[in-house]
């Protein structure tokens, strides 16, 4: 059993018998036949996952690693917010008839700040921050701003990137950690996706840095699945699982806007069956 798997079946066994219901209050997602979308939920959900023992990737089922790197290159390296930069259909649903989400994700990195030293956009903030200046409890990434939600197809889920960099006696070379704040997450549907995309930038941005990518702490203020989910659930947690994969990058790439998909190496990823045609509320 990989260790994600261990820490999902753990999170959504306590969701399902000890979590609260949303069934009968007013809740803004729907269905696609116009039926609202209940939940059961766990607020204030904490998992840490440790990238120098495993890569944190569930085999209960596969996740699509590279799909996902790709998703967390579209926001975070090309800064976009149309889908026509995107290789995967997922944010369709999301997007106007020029393929823009608005002024969302991407477009919020992009963002140049200025500061006493120059004009920066958040990443190139982060990458500049851990060449010169490692230490500081400054270094972050936030996607969530007030002033621009009413502009945004959509609100932002994981919206917090929080970059703390260790150092033990002994050490070859410090140690990248990152905080990953969720405000809410679709479990059955994102739960994993996330968790392997941020997984891979830190394991990026901690190359292109010289460090070593140690600990993914997820934290998630309403981890909910959805009712119509939650037999998928249970079926879901109750296959066999397998050892974690290998998952590696091409170690000759030290700039972080030079990394693609092709980049990403898996190793040894056996899984269980996929599940198909989850709904999805919108």
């Amino acid at each position: 059993m990989s260790r994600a798997d261990d820490i999902f079946i753990s999170m959504c066994s306590d969701i399902i018998e000890h979590g609260t219901t949303t069934e009968g209050q007013r809740v803004r997602p729907h269905w696609e036949d116009g039926t609202p979308a209940y939940t059961i939920k766990r607020f204030g959900v904490c998992n840490r996952y440790d990238l120098r023992e495993e890569f944190p990737a569930l085999t209960l089922r596969r996740t699509a690693l590279k799909s996902a790197m790709d998703e967390v290159l579209w926001i975070y390296q090309r800064k976009s917010n149309n889908i026509h930069d995107l290789n995967s259909h997922i944010w369709d649903e999301w997007a106007d008839e020029t393929g823009s989400i608005g002024k969302a994700y991407g477009y919020q990195v992009g963002v140049k700040t200025h500061y006493p030293d120059g004009d920066f956009d958040q990443m190139d903030r982060v990458l500049k921050d851990l060449r010169e200046n490692p230490y500081s409890r400054r270094i972050m990434t936030n996607l969530y701003t007030f002033a621009d939600l009413s502009e945004m197809n959509l609100y932002p889920c994981a919206y917090n990137a929080i970059y703390n960099v260790t150092q033990e006696p002994g050490d070859d070379r410090p140690t990248l950690n990152m905080v990953l704040v969720q405000r809410s997450q679709d479990v059955l549907a994102a739960n994993n996706w996330n968790v392997c995309q941020y997984a891979i930038l830190l394991m990026m941005v901690a190359q292109v840095s010289g460090m070593i990518a140690g600990e993914l702490v997820h934290m998630i203020a309403d981890a909910h699945i959805y009712d119509r989910h939650v037999d998928v659930v249970r079926e879901l947690i109750s296959r066999p699982t397998y050892p974690a994969p290998r998952v590696s990058l091409n170690p000759d790439v030290t700039d972080f806007y030079a990394f693609t998909t092709s980049d990403l190496i898996v190793e040894g990823y056996e899984h269980g069956p996929q599940v198909r045609d989850i709904p999805i509320a919108i």
